[in-house]
Parts: structure tokens; C-alpha cells; sequence
């Protein structure tokens, strides 16, 4: 059973029956608030959006917010997803470090109105569902903090292992700016473009003889 499960009682006791509903309730709630805004919608739009009545749906979840939280969760459980399928034992921690920040920006290009989401509306849930997400934010940070860690014990990458942690949270920031300040940036950077020139930056603070062109890139 999924944290979400346990966390947001159903009237049905199938648990298939209600992953799928849950789901079918996602997909729809997602295109309304990105159209509407979570507290313009009402649950009457959303259960329509979803395709089903509005007592179904109470099946299901109990108030608006769950419908939230059931989107805010699974979009953290998308993201972190996508960014484990970038991670494998074979490759040094350089490697896999490349691999993976490239996975995030093309990630938070492809999902930047639900990123935005999750940031504009997260401060609607109560206090433990608000929390859980907040987890499922370290959680994800954790995977470049474990990437860091690989590559200092390979030596392929140099960091000082106090800043871990703080870089792992740069990088985060830094493939959420594509979501926060694309208003700005998209005028002047595609994403392939953004994607580059942070790597570049940040592939230079990890190795040694991280030098850079005059647009920014790494060379060797």
C-alpha cells in the first residue's frame, strides 16, 4: 500500500480499484489547477474533469485538499523516479553526475507547470500531508547528495564533504530555476542551451582542471 493510502482513507477496499481511481482523479485535478489555480477549483469541477461524479470521487478522497496532496505526491514520485533511471552502479560518481543533472533539467523542462504547481500550492495542505511532501522534496535532494559521496570515494569528483549537503541543494535549485524563472530565461535560453551552461558551471566546481571557455563550457 502507498504512503498516500495511508494517508487519505477510501470507502473501497480494493486497493487496485483505488490506485486507479486515485490516478484517473490526478490526471484530471492536474490539467484543471494549472488551468484554474487549486482554490478556484471546486471539487464539483474536478470529479467532471476526472470523468466522474462527484460521489464517486468521495469514494476515494475525503476533502479537496487529499486531491492536492495526491497530486503533489505524485508528482514528487515522478520526478524521483525519472531521476533514479539516470543512476547505475557501473558508472564512476562523475559520470553518474552527468547523467543525472541532465536528467533533471530535461525532467523540470518537460514537467515545469506541475513543478510550479507544487511550489504555488503546497502551503494549502494541513500539517502532516504538507509534511510529507516536504519530505518527498529531501528525499530527492538525497540522490544527488549520494551521488556527491560516490564520486569523492571514487575520486572523481572534489568537494568538501561539509558542503554535500549544500550542493546537493544548489542543484536542486538550479534545475528548479528552469520552473521559477522561465519567464526570464526563456527569453534568452532554450532548455538544451540553460542545460550546458549549468552543467558547465557545475561540473566545474566538482573536477579538477575545471576550466572554461568564453561561452561557459568545460573544457579539459
Amino acid at each position: 500500500m502507498n504512503k498516500n493510502s495511508k494517508l487519505i482513507p477510501s470507502m473501497i477496499k480494493d486497493q487496485r480499484l483505488i490506485e486507479q481511481r486515485r490516478q484517473q482523479i490526478i490526471e484530471g485535478a492536474v490539467r484543471l489547477f494549472v488551468q484554474k489555480g487549486f482554490h478556484k477549483s471546486t471539487t464539483r469541477e474536478i470529479a467532471r474533469e476526472c470523468g466522474l461524479s462527484i460521489g464517486t470521487m468521495y469514494e476515494y478522497i475525503q476533502t479537496k485538499e487529499d486531491v492536492l496532496y495526491l497530486v503533489c505526491d505524485h508528482i514528487h514520485s515522478e520526478l524521483e523516479q525519472r531521476l533514479q533511471e539516470s543512476v547505475s552502479d557501473d558508472d564512476t560518481g562523475i559520470e553518474t553526475l552527468r547523467k543525472s543533472l541532465k536528467q533533471l533539467f530535461k525532467v523540470m523542462g518537460e514537467m515545469r507547470t506541475s513543478v510550479l504547481l507544487i511550489y504555488q500550492e503546497t502551503k494549502s495542505l494541513p500539517k502532516d500531508k504538507m509534511a510529507y511532501v516536504l519530505s518527498k522534496e529531501e528525499e530527492i535532494t538525497a540522490i544527488f547528495e549520494r551521488i556527491l559521496e560516490k564520486g569523492m570515494n571514487d575520486g572523481t569528483i572534489r568537494i568538501d564533504p561539509s558542503s554535500v549537503k549544500l550542493m546537493a541543494h544548489n542543484i536542486m535549485v538550479m534545475g528548479q530555476m528552469w520552473t521559477f524563472r522561465h519567464w526570464a530565461l526563456g527569453r534568452h535560453y532554450d532548455l538544451d542551451e540553460y542545460t550546458e551552461r549549468q552543467m558547465a558551471f557545475l561540473l566545474g566546481e566538482f573536477t579538477s582542471g575545471g576550466n572554461r571557455d568564453g561561452n561557459g563550457n568545460l573544457s579539459t
